[in-house]
């Protein structure tokens, strides 16, 4: 009567049907409601019939997978005719009383109602059987057949919705490891020509050179400086993907004043066409990661230099207060738009005007987690007056 087949070509809505957490309610109802011993959902063809899910309490032995000659099956006709046959009483009844069907598998009362998806195709048929005859055709009966098969009907459409949305999310998130390994072999490679670069300026600084030639040494160290912290960056975002945030060794063994004067001298070696105002007020150490308050400034002010106005002063303020640090970069320019606040911190994005772009637009996102991984905050005021981006941290 079956036929069991492994690795079905209707494994698909199988699994469809199986997904589903109403189907077995609707088939149990359908037994407890007309007393019938068999329900199922069932694709249904021109050539098949499969059975995709039962509630069966007279061993009549079908399980999802198995089928049954579609041309031996009442659902047959239900589809061609796409319309529903309801029988109560066969031996009674004038139209089915000598149908092959009844007869092959010794029924006495059916029902069987068409599932249609939400374009309208036929997808197979909600039925019941039982070797008994039953009083089923009643209007409400007929009403929740008809109900529960436009519910799987729609549930299928649903479902299908969600293997798509959770495939394109398998697909991105497949994209984005490849991306971040990419990332991370990137900026791991670039570290060693990077290196060899600032070994040959330091050679050549120490020899007599003319103007020109120290002109031309000084926009080299830009770009390498330009080159070194895109790297960290690079190599921080791949750390970020694989641990889940930054990770930071902090204490307050060592004054952190130092830390900020040599990131700003730093800065003004490779910009000097840029005026850093710094004001250091820290009475007393700052327990943090010196190193990562370091990289946060250096990417503060490499934003400052990036967007801000050429020749307009930058102000760096670092104090205690009111058992807080703060840390503050500031400088004139353009108000970033408020449209773009809001993205500002994340991978990839940059605020300012276009014409201004440089970069991956990593320096602001690692510095935002960089705050994050303190217990602090990051935050950014714009506007004409210019913009400050400011770090707060609470202090033991």
């Amino acid at each position: 009567m079956t036929i069991q087949t492994s690795n079905h070509d209707f494994q698909d809505d199988i699994d469809e049907i199986g997904r589903s957490a109403i189907v077995p309610n609707l088939l149990e109802t359908i037994t407890l409601v007309t007393g019938m011993g068999f329900a199922a959902v069932a694709r249904v063809t021109d050539t098949r019939w499969v059975t995709c899910k039962t509630v069966d309490k007279i061993a009549f032995g079908l399980t999802p997978g198995d089928e049954l000659d579609v041309e031996t099956t009442l659902c047959h006709e239900v589809r061609m005719a796409d319309a529903e046959i309801v029988i109560e009483d066969v031996q009674n009844d004038a139209l089915y009383c000598h149908h092959h069907t009844p007869e092959i598998y010794n029924i006495q009362s059916y029902i069987s109602v068409p599932i249609h998806k939400k374009d309208g195709s036929f997808f197979g048929t909600l039925c019941a059987i039982d070797p008994a005859p039953h009083k089923i055709k009643d209007e409400q009966v007929l009403g929740m057949f008809r109900l529960f098969a436009r519910m799987i009907g729609d549930s299928l459409e649903t479902a299908a919705r969600l293997q798509d949305s959770e495939n394109e999310v398998a697909q991105e998130r497949q994209i984005s490891e490849l991306q971040q390994q990419f990332i991370a072999i990137l900026a791991h490679d670039l570290r060693n020509p990077v290196g060899a670069l600032e070994a040959g300026l330091r050679t050549l600084g120490r020899k007599q050179m003319d103007a020109q030639s120290e002109h031309v040494v000084a926009l080299m160290k830009t770009s390498l400086k330009r080159m070194g912290n895109l790297i960290e960056n690079l190599m921080d975002r791949a750390r970020q993907r694989q641990d889940g945030g930054i990770i930071i060794e902090r204490d307050a063994d060592g004054p952190l004043k130092p830390v900020i004067q040599q990131i700003v001298a730093e800065i003004e070696s490779v910009s000097p066409a840029h005026q850093i105002e710094c004001e250091i007020d820290l009475p007393e150490n700052v327990d943090c990661d010196r190193e990562r308050i370091a990289q946060m400034l250096s990417n503060l002010l490499g934003n400052a230099i990036t967007h801000g106005s050429q020749g307009k002063i930058i102000q760096v303020s670092a104090k205690t207060e009111n058992n807080e640090f703060t840390l503050s970069v500031k400088n004139e320019g353009d108000p970033i738009p408020k449209d773009q606040i809001a993205t500002l911190f994340l991978p990839f994005h940059q605020g300012g005007s276009s014409s201004k772009r440089t970069g991956l637009g990593l320096g602001l996102s690692i510095a935002s987690g960089i705050a994050e991984a303190h217990g602090g905050t990051l935050e950014v005021h714009s506007d004409n007056d210019g913009t400050t981006f400011t770090f707060r941290m609470p202090q033991p």
